[in-house]
Formats: structure tokens, sequence, C-alpha cells
């Protein structure tokens, strides 16, 4: 018996800006061909996401690689005790880049542990003074943390005047709600065409459209029908299908609200 296809990746009348992914992660894909299939389905816009002191550079170097790619700076939790006072300052001196839109990945991530809790929400808040400093958005990173993300989000509670997303929510309704109430946008990927994530499908059901943005995370959470291969900008249109159909809205209603929301908060000059 043949294998079933897997549906063509659909293409819609607004455009769609992917707000966090990995460029220098993609493996077996060519970072021109990436770009090329992309903008074939309507990615106008590519946001790459740093997440450790080795990366820094090279997420810096792809937002200047092409006109649509643009860059953040941060270490991810993952990464919090290799955090110095060195790389603060080349943070520090590169959140002022063009291309760098704003700081990220930073935040707490208690289900791996690869770094010490104290250590991590240490990291987490001198990353948030940042953006305070910068004047920029953030970008969060949250895992079973819920409790102490709220806690220093709270610490912060007025000082971010650009608030910024939690990236790939997977957390807890009510830390959703905490968030939204912020004024924080909430980032969703593939994990929303898992057949196991209503606890994720619940939250996009509760967040307003207008506090929604859309992600891949790629090369990690490829939407549902792709799954088993190697996730690229391109899939996104996958996310957006399921997301409009969890909100109950209509998807092109969806893409224009959520493309507003993007630009709102990423490229509000640019």
């Amino acid at each position: 018996m043949s294998k079933k296809k897997r549906r063509d990746i659909p293409r819609f009348q607004t455009p769609i800006i992917e707000t966090h992914c990995h460029l220098d992660y993609l493996d077996g894909e060519a970072l021109d061909s990436t770009l090329e299939k992309s903008r074939d389905v309507g990615i106008e816009r590519i946001i790459t996401i740093a997440v450790s002191p080795d990366n820094l550079a090279r997420v810096r170097a792809l937002s200047d690689y092409a006109a649509d790619i643009w860059g953040t700076q941060g270490i991810h939790p993952h990464e919090a005790e290799h955090y110095s006072p060195s790389v603060e300052a080349e943070i520090r001196e590169h959140v002022a880049d063009e291309r760098i839109i704003a700081v990220g990945e930073i935040g707490l991530d208690y289900f791996y542990d690869h770094a010490d809790r104290k250590v991590q929400r240490q990291v987490f808040e001198q990353q948030l003074q940042i953006a305070v400093d910068a004047d920029l958005p953030v970008v969060i990173h949250t895992r079973e943390a819920d409790e102490d993300t709220q806690a220093i989000l709270a610490n912060f509670s007025g000082k971010l005047p650009r608030k910024g997303v939690i990236h790939s929510f997977t957390s807890s309704l009510a830390l959703a709600e905490y968030c939204l109430g912020e004024g924080f946008m909430l980032g969703f990927n593939g994990i929303a065409t898992f057949n196991r994530a209503d606890n994720v499908r619940e939250v996009i059901a509760a967040t307003p459209v207008e506090q929604a943005l859309l992600e891949t995370d790629a090369p990690y959470l490829t939407p549902v029908p792709y799954r088993g291969r190697p996730n690229a900008p391109f899939y996104l249109p996958f996310v957006a299908e399921q997301v409009a159909t969890t909100m109950q809205i209509e998807v092109e209603e969806l893409l224009g609200q959520v493309y507003r929301n993007s630009l709102a908060l990423f490229f509000p000059d640019k």
C-alpha cells in the first residue's frame, strides 16, 4: 500500500512573520533554499533567535545575510551558567544594532534543569534589565517554572515598556492569564497541532487574537502533517490553520491581526 500523500503547504493572501526560529540550527536544508521556500508560502520576515554565548555572533551574521532576516541577542536558561560580564557586555553592545530587535531567548527551564535554578533566575533578571535599558521587547522561555516566572515578571511590572512574548507557550492557563493581563503576547507553534496538546489549545482559545503570535521554533516542533521532518519557517501556515480553528475565526482574519501584532511588537519603527 502506498503512503498517504502529505498535504501541500497552504498559501494565504496575508503575509506571515515568523517570530521565532533558529536558522543556524537547521540541518539538511541550505539556508537559501529555506528562505526561498518560506517566501514562496508568504513568510515576509523571519526572526532568528540567539540562545548561547556561542551563537550570538552567528545570529548577528544571519540578520545581516538577507533583508527579511532579523535577530535577537540573549542567553537561554539552559546556558545560564555560561553567562558572564563579558557576555552581558556583548549583548548590551549589540542590542543597539539595527537588525537586532529583541532580547531573547531568556527565561527559566525547570524541566531539564541544565543550569542551577538560582543562576537561571539571576540571569533572567539581568537580561530583563538589559531590555529595560535598551527599550526592547523580550522573548521569554518558561517551562515547569510558572511560579518563579510570574514572580520575576511581577518584579519588572511596569518597567518593560515594550513587553514581549512568552514563546512556545505550554504553561498553565493561570500563567497565561497573568502574562496577558500584563500586556505580553503568547507565541504558538506546531505544538498546537499535536494530538495530546489539549492544554495548549485551551490557552489558545482563551487568548485574545490581539495578543497572539505565530512561530515555528524551527528546527524543532514540526507541525502535523510533517512531524518527523526538521521544522522550518515555511511550515507556519499549518500552525496558522490550527490556531484559527481553535480560536474559531477565519484563518485570514487571524493572519491579519497576528501580522499587526508582530509588527507592533518587533518592528514599530521598521
